[in-house]
């Protein structure tokens, strides 16, 4: 069964390599190559930028171990290169002791030859003894030689990786602050997407508009009414105020006549 599947799996992959062959011939692998570039671009593209930040900060936060890990290994060089510089400076005092006292014991044999010119047995006797501190010397020189060589490269090594550890803070500085610009920047272009969007629609501020300048328009002609109706209110108040001493039927009856019947012809008759 599984035969079969992989069979099916090439014979479909050949078939198709053979198609693109015809319809591109040679050129048919810049095609190909070009269609996958465009279709991972794509896809790339369609992730939201807000998770690509916060990729990118956890991407930014996994360097902290790296950068943990380097200050303890730091740390215990220095630790160690000062416990050698210690030792190195016990077998430099070390290694003075014994070459004062090779000097003295030199010294101590050619008064001793002088002496005993006659007991050969003694010179021999000193002889091996400065022979054997002479060769412990050299040893103890040569170990010192070493370790002070090795404190030097030990030195030039944690010098470079100190020298590392502050590159990748740097690093990581940078970084942060590029990935905040980035999320400042995308908050600007947030909030201008959102301005934008807003002011697009014009049909309902126009319409907004419309309503308070009918409102604006009734209010004024309310006041306008108002203000007229007061002024004839004051007018007719005016006019119907009463004179002392005014005889208004007198009045009108020498315009018009006295009306016939009237009690005013009466009381003139009489």
């Amino acid at each position: 069964m599984m035969c079969k599947m992989v069979k099916k799996g090439v014979l479909g992959a050949a078939l198709g390599a053979g198609a693109l062959a015809l319809l591109f011939g040679t050129s048919a692998p810049s095609y190909v190559k070009t269609a996958f570039h465009s279709v991972r671009q794509s896809a790339k593209d369609s992730v939201p930028v807000e998770f690509q930040i916060k990729r990118a900060k956890e991407q930014l936060a996994e360097l902290d171990p790296a950068i943990l890990k380097c200050l303890e290994s730091v740390a215990r060089e220095e630790y160690q290169i000062k416990k050698l510089d210690e030792n190195i400076s016990t077998a430099r005092v070390e290694l003075k002791r014994q070459g004062d006292e090779l000097v003295a014991l030199r010294e101590h044999r050619e008064a001793t030859e002088r002496l005993t010119s006659g007991e050969p047995q003694k010179r021999s006797d000193l002889d091996r003894e400065l022979a054997r501190r002479l060769d412990r010397y050299r040893d103890d020189k040569k170990t010192l030689a070493t370790k002070e060589d090795t404190s030097r490269l030990r030195k030039q090594g944690l010098q470079a990786a100190i020298k590392q550890l502050k590159n990748m803070e740097a690093a990581k500085d940078v970084l942060q602050a590029k990935i905040e610009g980035v999320e400042a920047k995308l908050r600007q272009v947030e909030a201008t997407q959102a301005a934008a969007a807003v002011s697009f629609d014009d049909s309902a501020l126009a319409r907004v508009k419309e309503t308070v300048a009918d409102l604006e328009e009734r209010v004024h002609v309310m006041d306008q009414v108002a203000s007229y109706q007061s002024r004839l209110v004051d007018k007719n108040a005016s006019v119907s105020v009463e004179q002392p001493g005014r005889d208004v039927v007198k009045e009108i009856d020498a315009e018009f006549g006295t009306p016939k019947g009237s009690t005013a012809s009466t009381d003139k008759n009489l």
